[in-house]
């Protein structure tokens, strides 16, 4: 008797817990559906402001015929900034980027040379300073076309299905900004959003393209173009061409790994000469002294270390 009463009681207190443990499930999993509703709700509230703001900057001829005549083209430096940040993601405007690399510019270099009276190390300094912003913002750039590339063979074929059930091409749009994550769903929300306030169709496609910077985002607005003017079966265009950046994704996959090895000895032939200074001022602070008292030599070590590894980041990295 007493052990049938500790199985029962077991039996109770797993059941117990086992209840406990599914209320608990079930009202996370409450929590999370009303989180992603709401971001959802969120982001489709800030696509709607960024559509009507890039209409009402410029008027919607102007934006039609900034598709047709070059996706690339900028007029100014701001532009080509602002156009920078819209590609990483950023939402900031480029004349505060500007006057925060103009301050890490100015700052360090001041105080520098304050401290040390060398004006030449100073200026090296400045000009660092200077390029961190864009170097952040160019990371956050190429962070973010990969993850986009990596999600539109996926995107396609949602849209190909979509279209193939007898959906138009904006439903097809709208579907995916509402099923993927960002940052296609931000871009195809906003293209969408860009239609429904009047924008034509091929004009939000050039628009799109502009935005992302992604040559696999060039060749599905070209080929979109190609279908509005021709007709064609664009469900099938649309898959093949997933299939197509499937097979590129492979294909850069692949060279990264062959190149993984050069890349790595190009890194530690970068960082070598300046972990040797640092190693030979800590030890030998006299010996080290004779090379910082001619800092020509710094100048000139630093820019050829620039050179050599924009030189080898060009061999690795190329168009195919």
């Amino acid at each position: 008797m007493n052990i049938l009463w500790l199985s029962l009681a077991f039996v109770a207190g797993f059941l117990f817990v086992f209840g406990l443990n599914l209320i608990a499930a079930d009202f996370m999993r409450f929590r999370r559906e009303a989180v992603r509703r709401r971001l959802e709700e969120e982001e489709q509230a800030l696509n709607r402001e960024r559509a009507r703001g890039s209409l009402a900057k410029r008027e919607l001829y102007e934006l039609t015929a900034e598709g047709y005549v070059d996706l690339s083209q900028q007029e100014t430096i701001t532009d080509r900034v602002g156009g920078i940040l819209t590609q990483a993601g950023i939402h900031a405007k480029p004349r505060d980027i500007i006057l925060f690399s103009v301050v890490l510019a100015l700052v360090p270099a001041a105080l520098l040379f304050l401290w040390i009276q060398n004006w030449i190390l100073a200026l090296v300094v400045g000009m660092v300073g200077a390029t961190l912003p864009y170097l952040f913002v160019s990371l956050k750039r190429a962070q973010r076309r990969k993850q986009l590339v990596g999600q539109m063979p996926d995107a396609f074929e949602l849209m190909a299905r979509v279209l193939r059930s007898g959906q138009t091409i904006a439903q097809a749009l709208r579907s995916v900004s509402e099923e993927f994550s960002r940052p296609i769903s931000e871009e195809f929300g906003l293209c969408w959003e860009q239609q429904n306030l009047g924008l034509s169709p091929d004009a939000s496609y050039f628009e799109l393209a502009r935005r992302t910077g992604v040559l696999e985002m060039k060749i599905f607005v070209v080929a979109l173009a190609i279908h509005r003017t021709t007709g064609g079966n664009l469900a099938s265009l649309l898959e093949k061409l997933a299939n197509v950046i499937r097979q590129r994704q492979r294909i850069r996959g692949h060279i990264q790994a062959l190149t993984a090895e050069g890349r790595f000895q190009a890194y530690i032939l970068m960082a070598l000469p300046l972990v040797l200074l640092s190693v030979i001022c800590v030890l030998n602070p006299g010996y080290g002294q004779v090379l910082l008292d001619n800092p020509w030599l710094l100048i000139g070590m630093l820019i050829s270390e620039c050179i050599g590894g924009l030189w080898m980041r060009q061999i690795v990295n190329f168009d195919f």
